[in-house]
């Protein structure tokens, strides 16, 4: 009898996992259709990372946070921090001790948070499976509901860190020495960009390649040669040497720029590190946050209009509305990314000397992301909600906590590699790892019954 519940939640797991690759697949199929291309795909994920992920955010955060489950969401935030801050460690481990490629730290402590597991936990929904997790009299929409905020949560955090970490992780020990200031034209000033910058307007985690040159340039396109990092960015080299800081053209915008001229190399980029937090993501989550702590404003905008909720029928459900696209659309693009970059790293690799991808940095990274995080986050939260009060009683935080970390690594891993002043081949061989990563992603399903079960232990 448990045999056969175990195989039926494995199956169900399996269908839903295959669910999520089928919308990845049919943006690839939209790609060699001719239906997409990658001036769309740039388009709609910028669409998404400003207007749709946010007002999902707000809807999310604000409907479920309340005084009473605030302690909950700062549980995930913690937890959001300490994952990041874990896989920072072995990624720098990895590229310092065994020499692994620098963007391999990226690809540790970045996994996709968003569009990934908010559409694999609705496929749940419909396979039955969380009816496990289910408490008192409440029904399986509230418990979805309440998961999708838990992983946006963690998404944000994951986005924020993104922004401003991750442009700083690639290649980072060749960051110009130099600490003479930049002088800029008047009309490259009026509109700055950055390595940050660039890959911040045009995607989150959610799954695109879409950092390109410009809207005409296709990714890995053929004959590109290795081209220096935009010399306008701060950076700075973390290891393994003393950090060295450079002045730059990019400014944060309400900053005047002769006063922004006159501040010291360290201080640009401190303020620039802070600065890149700050996005369209961020600000919907935190406008969650005020109107689901404050009441009046939580009646007005998620009760029911009889009962005070003067903007849920119009505003709120437009928000809704939009909000809803966000979770299939980063997934399409996605598909569109893959295909692409295989294309165009095919037609690279005609008549040359076919580059091999490295086996021990794949194997690294997807035994990392795919076996090591599942055993420490299922094994880590199962023992906290056994033995401890720190985690609440909700056993959906419990199973969201354990699935929150694990799961491929985002597809803006390749945006920063194309930044950053790495080499084609680089570039090449994270595209593989990334498309090996999502289409053995059905594998999850094995996480997926495993954090079910230990969440049920734990009840």
């Amino acid at each position: 009898m448990v045999l056969s519940g175990f195989l039926a939640s494995f199956v169900a797991a399996i269908q839903a996992s295959l669910s999520v690759l089928l919308v990845i697949s049919y943006g690839a199929v939209a790609a060699r259709l001719g239906l997409l291309n990658a001036s769309n795909s740039k388009a709609i994920s910028k669409i998404c990372v400003k207007m749709f992920l946010p007002a999902l955010l707000l809807v999310q955060i604000g409907s479920e946070l309340h005084p009473g489950s605030a302690n909950r969401y700062f549980v995930i935030l913690l937890w959001a921090f300490a994952c990041h801050f874990l896989s920072f460690l072995i990624g720098i481990s990895a590229h310092l001790v065994f020499g692994l490629p620098d963007w391999t730290t990226a690809a540790i402590m970045f996994n996709n948070t968003t569009s990934y597991p908010l559409l694999l936990i609705q496929s749940l929904e419909q396979t039955g499976i969380l009816t496990k997790l289910l408490v008192k009299d409440e029904t399986t929409r509230e418990l979805i509901a309440r998961a999708k905020s838990y992983f946006l949560v963690f998404a944000t955090v994951s986005s924020c860190l993104t922004f401003a970490v991750g442009p700083r992780l690639i290649d980072s020990e060749h960051a110009p020495d130099s600490d003479d200031d930049l002088t800029v034209d008047e009309e490259e000033d009026s509109s700055p960009r950055s390595s940050t910058t660039l890959y911040n307007e045009q995607q989150l985690e959610h799954g695109t390649f879409a950092a390109q040159p410009s809207e005409q340039t296709r990714l890995l396109s053929p004959g590109r040669q290795d081209r220096g990092r935009d010399k306008s960015a701060t950076n700075i080299t973390f290891f393994p040497s003393k950090p060295k800081f450079t002045t730059v053209k990019r400014r944060p915008r309400y900053i005047p720029e002769l006063r922004w001229s006159d501040l010291s190399a360290r201080t640009q980029w401190w303020l620039l590190f802070f600065y890149d937090f700050l996005n369209a993501p961020l600000l919907g989550a935190l406008l969650g946050v005020v109107i689901g702590m404050t009441p009046a404003l939580h009646r007005a905008f998620f009760s029911t209009t009889y009962n005070g909720g003067i903007f849920t029928a119009w505003l709120t459900e437009s928000w809704k509305s939009i909000g809803g696209l966000f979770v299939p659309l980063p997934l399409i693009v996605a598909g569109i990314s893959l295909y692409t970059s295989y294309q165009d790293s095919k037609q690279a690799n005609e008549g040359t000397s076919r580059s091999n991808t490295p086996l021990a940095t794949t194997v690294f990274i997807l035994a990392v992301r795919f076996i090591v995080w599942p055993i420490i986050s299922i094994g880590l939260i199962y023992a906290m909600a056994k033995h401890t009060a720190m985690l609440g009683s909700d056993p959906m935080l419990w199973f969201a906590m354990m699935l929150m970390p694990t799961g491929p690594p985002a597809l803006k891993i390749i945006s920063m590699v194309q930044v950053s002043d790495a080499s084609v081949d680089d570039e090449r061989n994270i595209s593989r790892i990334l498309t090996v990563s999502y289409i053995i992603s059905p594998i999850l399903a094995v996480v997926v019954v495993g954090a079910l079960y230990a969440s049920g232990a734990a009840m």
